[in-house]
């Protein structure tokens, strides 16, 4: 059995949380057990996850997109009911946002540019005065850079196909990122990948000559997850099990 603390000071300190202005309440958020024999991972917190996290016999679960975001909240309604189970089935909770969004090993932008074989990799996708993304240079076709991504994440991409069909130059943030497309644009990148887009981006890649790739807001940040996993497995030796809970959005 490995100690929460432990596990919690460790990310914490790797992850870089105390000097990453977050809305986010980065590190532990739900006390529970102190000794820890397996811990659950997954992307979201929400009652799905933790009924599955308790059937598999974790004690700790991580997450990307926790509970508390910055503000006091009362314990009613939905966030009432995920705190309560937690408390109620002695699980502790912990959640890890901007500092796996942009961590240069086990980011989800990291990895994904990664997975991509890009040469030179640079941040990139400026957000609230610091870059979450990553930036790289590949020469593959548009639809194998597409089917890449879509076999890692295990998502149905949506393509707006704008830009050229050879990709030499691509940017990468994940999530929410529709928004900073400009940024894209403005360097002249062949390829903006991202996790969902709202309805302006269209006309910003007909008019900026881009192609942009949405994975899914769930699935484009499934890989800085599973990396964190492998991370915690190897450096503690505790059992860990990654938790799908399937989202298309």
């Amino acid at each position: 059995m490995t100690a929460c603390d432990e596990i919690i000071a460790f990310l914490n300190s790797y992850l870089n949380v105390a000097q990453i202005p977050d809305a986010s309440q980065n590190g532990l958020q739900v006390q529970g057990p102190q000794e820890v024999r397996k811990v659950a991972f997954g992307v979201s917190a929400g009652l799905e996850l933790f009924r599955a996290a308790k059937q598999a016999g974790a004690q700790l679960v991580i997450t990307h997109h926790g509970l508390l975001w910055g503000k006091e909240e009362r314990l009613t309604g939905t966030f009432g009911a995920r705190v309560a189970y937690l408390c109620k089935n002695d699980l502790a909770l912990a959640a890890y946002h901007l500092p796996l969004d942009m961590h240069p090993v086990i980011g989800h932008n990291a990895c994904l540019i990664k997975k991509l074989g890009a040469q030179d990799p640079q941040p990139f996708g400026r957000y609230h005065g610091q870059n979450i993304g990553f930036k790289g240079q590949i020469d593959l076709p548009l639809a194998e850079t597409c089917a890449v991504l879509e076999q890692f994440c295990g998502a149905q991409g949506r393509l707006l196909a704008f830009g050229p069909e050879l990709i030499r130059t691509v940017g990468i943030v994940s999530g929410g990122g529709w928004n900073m497309l400009p940024q894209a644009v403005e360097e002249k990148l062949d390829l903006y990948v991202t996790g969902v887009v709202d309805e302006p981006v269209q006309e910003w890649c007909r008019e900026g000559k881009i192609n942009c790739l949405a994975l899914g807001h769930y699935n484009s940040e499934k890989p800085g997850v599973l990396a964190m996993m492998d991370l915690v497995k190897r450096e503690f030796g505790v059992e860990t099990e990654f938790i799908d809970i399937a989202n298309p959005i």
